[in-house]
């Protein structure tokens, strides 16, 4: 069986750059501080999303929560086994696997960063970097990758609807007040540095099967 081609020099330059981001913003949370635009992009939110709007936030961000994450991801998954396209079913377990470690187990512990005061629901845990960014961002966008794999016409549609719905979840934490928008803007890089190299480890392997003249499985 051949091996995945090796990955290509430019598929570290969004990775990289997503790093460099989230370790500007890591140096900065380490020292205690928390930036002015923080503090006043969240009061900005307080005041003027209420009502309804601020109700329907709840309700997103409780959907996209761990439990409801968890169901989705597992769905998926079995999916995918179901239908045996092992190399989907390995990257995708790989990237929101690994997305898990990284931000909860280590980078979360690392930092201890205090959630926003008066949160809207019950909270626990730390606050940088944001799992729901990170998460988010891993997971839709790696099944926006598998799904128009085989039908590029519907990548468009996908990401668009990715787009829509991880703007909701990023803007539903800033409302429940569960993250900083610096959490957030941490998480989104580090979970597009770890996305990015799944994904290329994933095409490349596709180029190798393609080489072969074997389809894509």
């Amino acid at each position: 069986m051949a091996m995945p081609a090796p990955i290509r020099p430019r598929d570290w330059l969004v990775p990289l750059a997503a790093l460099v981001l989230a370790f500007a913003l890591g140096a900065a949370v380490a020292k205690g501080e928390t930036p002015n635009i923080d503090q006043q992009m969240l009061t900005w939110i307080s005041i003027n999303v209420t009502g309804i709007a601020r109700l329907a936030l709840i309700g997103v961000y409780k959907a996209s929560g761990v439990a409801a994450s968890f169901l989705l991801v597992l769905t998926v998954i079995i999916y995918l086994l179901i239908s045996r396209s092992w190399r989907d079913l390995i990257m995708l377990a790989m990237a929101t696997g690994g997305i898990l470690v990284i931000v909860d187990m280590l980078l979360k512990p690392h930092f201890d960063r205090a959630r926003p005061p008066e949160a809207l629901i019950s909270l626990e845990g730390h606050s940088f970097p944001s799992g729901h960014a990170a998460g988010g961002i891993v997971f839709y966008f790696a099944l926006v990758a598998i799904l128009s794999a085989g039908h590029p016409r519907r990548r468009l549609p996908l990401a668009l609807l990715a787009v829509i719905w991880v703007a909701l979840v990023w803007f539903s934490t800033l409302v429940v007040r569960a993250h900083w928008p610096s959490d957030l803007i941490a998480g989104g890089a580090v979970g597009v540095a770890w996305l990015s190299l799944c994904l290329a480890w994933w095409r490349s392997s596709t180029r190798v099967l393609i080489a072969d003249g074997r389809p894509p499985c």
